[in-house]
């Protein structure tokens, strides 16, 4: 990237949302600003996982005074996203709406792998480059992750639903500390994190690290009170514990180094990291200087070769999972982002990148396809289409793989189903190519395209027009017949398509 770039990392978590801001110099980052704000919005849902209106108020301020602040920046140098929170809010369209227009950007929300993905990336490029094998723990405040990785590569990554805003809620909903309540928490942390027992086992890593919110006021306090700073240990937890429970209530702690914001979710937090440690015999844990918006960063600067290639390998597992047929999967691609490229002709350079990632994103659902035919033979669209919208994809938004998961949906049939994205017109470019690439390649085998041309009439941009050579159709007859059926599926639509020369 060219010297004075600026970059912005956006992370709405579950207890703080936070905006850091830098600039690069000579291929290095350097962080320039940093604003931090405790909304709680994961103490914002109800019994029926709905943000309370409260909660969506909160959110919307807070992001409205960093859209603010992020004004002037442009697309390619702000990555936005959200975690736990909003992964289980069932009204999370509701806030998201209005939340991207406050903000100014789109704000992307990631599974807990790619979370974890993220964790770790941030992690390890603010440590120096070894072989050591590492455990990375970021306890958040309604899910933790947890990895396994060495240098910049992780190699196993997992995301469980507990955190310190979810437990304190749960364990201690009245702010008071007895011994009987830790006790029934971390039991309970221990029953969700148990099965990371024998994966995360003590001689699968060499130095464990700490991340986030959790561990870094646990080692705050401790590090006022005179233990080693920069780590957390056992016996530093116990001496927490007793504090904790000499204070009896979250509003009569009087320690050093505690931040007024960490209060209220201490005893969860402090739950679930003594569950954590004793679960997974860990000693000593070093506090790490990077995390998630860290990794958004990196993922800005680098990557967009780097990201790509995380999600091209998602997408071939998924295929190699599935029983997909990845030359058939190509095959289509090829076909499917040609034709999208003609409708793109008259496309100002100003969108040559967002078209570029339109392209990337169809080639990745024609790869996709058939993944759900091992399921069903009749229905494998509809099959597809719930794997990708339920799948822990690395590299991807839940956001990102649901527009996969509906082009998958969308590429047979009715059209009628996909009612409500009529009115995205790159969807419907997107879909019409996939649509089109398929009847083209029925045959499973490379189609003869010269002379095929896929363009919109003077009438208006949704009326395609898709023409052939002199003859194409009389050497090509069944997927001439399949075109005209075609045409009559874009007829119950806004859009529509036209045959000419056929």
């Amino acid at each position: 990237m060219e010297n004075g770039t600026r970059l912005a990392a956006v992370d709405l978590g579950s207890n703080s949302f936070r905006l850091e801001i830098g600039r690069i110099d000579h291929g290095q980052y350097y962080r320039t600003e940093y604003l931090k704000e405790t909304v709680r919005q994961g103490s914002g849902l109800d019994e029926d996982r709905n943000l309370t209106p409260e909660a969506m108020q909160r959110g919307w301020e807070c992001l409205a005074r960093f859209g603010e602040r992020l004004a002037g920046f442009n697309s390619v140098e702000v990555r936005a996203v959200a975690t736990q929170t909003l992964r289980e809010a069932r009204n999370r369209d509701e806030f998201l709406a209005r939340a991207n227009d406050m903000l100014g950007f789109p704000i992307d929300v990631i599974s807990g792998l790619e979370e974890a993905r993220l964790i770790y990336q941030g992690v390890a490029r603010a440590l120096p480059n070894g072989n050591e094998r590492r455990l990375v723990i970021d306890i958040g405040g309604r899910s933790t992750e947890l990895i396994l990785g060495q240098g910049f590569e992780p190699k196993l990554m997992e995301s469980f639903r507990v955190g310190s805003i979810a437990w304190s809620t749960r364990y201690f909903p009245d702010r008071q500390f007895t011994a009987n309540a830790f006790q029934m928490a971390e039991i309970a942390a221990k029953a969700v994190l148990d099965e990371a027992l024998q994966a995360y086992r003590r001689d699968a890593w060499d130095v464990a690290y700490g991340s986030a919110g959790t561990v870094g006021a646990v080692g705050d306090v401790l590090a006022a009170a005179g233990w080693p700073a920069g780590s957390v240990s056992r016996e530093g937890l116990d001496w927490l514990l007793d504090k904790l429970l000499a204070a009896q209530s979250a509003d009569r702690i009087r320690l050093a180094g505690m931040r007024d914001d960490r209060r209220a979710i201490i005893g969860g937090g402090l739950s679930v990291l003594r569950a954590i440690f004793d679960l997974l015999q860990i000693d000593h844990m070093q506090q790490a200087t990077g995390g998630l918006r860290h990794g958004l960063i990196f993922d800005l600067m680098g990557s967009t070769h780097d990201q790509t290639d995380v999600r091209s390998k998602s997408v071939q597992g998924l295929v190699a999972k599935f029983g997909a047929d990845p030359a058939h999967g190509t095959r289509v691609g090829k076909v499917a982002t040609l034709l999208f490229a003609q409708l793109q002709t008259t496309v100002p350079m100003s969108r040559k990148a967002e078209n570029e990632q339109l392209s990337r994103k169809l080639n990745w659902a024609a790869q996709l396809h058939e993944i759900g035919s091992q399921i069903s033979h009749d229905s494998y669209h509809k099959h597809g289409a719930y794997i990708l919208d339920n799948a822990d994809t690395l590299g991807f938004a839940l956001t990102e793989t649901h527009r996969l998961s509906q082009l998958v949906l969308g590429h047979r049939g009715k059209l009628r189903k996909l009612e409500a994205q009529f009115g995205d017109k790159a969807f419907f470019q997107q879909l019409l190519a996939l649509r089109l690439a398929v009847i083209f390649c029925h045959a499973r085998q490379e189609p003869d395209l010269r002379g095929i041309q896929l363009g919109c009439d003077i009438k208006g941009e949704s009326n395609f027009v898709l023409s052939c050579r002199p003859g194409w159709a009389q050497t090509f007859p069944q997927s001439a017949h399949l075109l005209q059926e075609e045409v009559l599926a874009w007829q119950k639509t806004p859009w529509s398509l036209t045959l000419s020369g056929f």
